[in-house]
């Protein structure tokens, strides 16, 4: 929901350092990479219960994963980094509830897991949409700078780093957060579902 809003804000700046990053003849597979490579540490940190640390971790993470996109640009944009990009995002996604059902399996595990199904959903919802889309050869007025058709929802990538930043700033509420945000995933499933059954029908 935030993403149209806040990506048109921090565009000019992510723009600006990508130049810099070119210059340097850093590849945007490398960054794609060293982001993944940010958010597991991040995730072990979370294991570790450094949660400060983690957060840091993810904040530098997604910095890269705004950086690949806007190298990709500014240099060659190609299918195998698109792919290899969000492949390793929904990897990374994936691995911030985990870690806190490690670090905390009693208390955690149960929200965790309620939160991982509702990432499956919203996933399975996103790139479903976006496969046959492309088979349609549709085109996003939202956000054409995706190299894919991007099907946005309540849950997209500004509220998800919201919400990994709070959790690791508040381990202890973990459990109620994972729940409120799982709740705010499931209504972006039905709203995609409902949206993409209709955009293709």
């Amino acid at each position: 929901m935030l993403d149209r809003h806040v990506v048109p804000l921090i565009k000019p700046a992510i723009d600006a350092l990508a130049r810099q990053i070119v210059k340097t003849g850093s590849k945007a597979d490398h960054i794609t990479l060293l982001a993944f490579l940010l958010g597991i540490i991040a995730a072990v940190l979370i294991v570790f219960q450094s949660y400060l640390a983690a957060a840091l971790m993810i904040l530098l993470s997604r910095l890269c994963d705004a950086l690949d996109g806007a190298v990709a640009r500014q240099t060659e944009a190609t299918d195998a980094g698109g792919f290899l990009d969000i492949s390793l995002d929904f990897l990374f996604y994936a691995s911030i509830p985990l870690a806190f059902a490690i670090a905390n399996p009693a208390a955690n595990a149960l929200p965790a897991a309620v939160l991982l199904a509702a990432f499956m959903g919203t996933g399975s919802s996103f790139l479903a949409f976006a496969a046959l889309a492309a088979k349609r050869g549709l085109q996003s007025i939202a956000y054409p700078h995706k190299s894919f058709y991007f099907l946005g929802g309540l849950a997209e990538a500004t509220e998800t780093l919201v919400f990994f930043v709070a959790i690791c700033l508040w381990p202890q509420h973990f459990g109620v957060l994972a729940y409120l945000y799982a709740a705010v995933c499931c209504v972006t499933i039905a709203t995609r579902v409902y949206g993409g059954w209709r955009s293709l029908r």
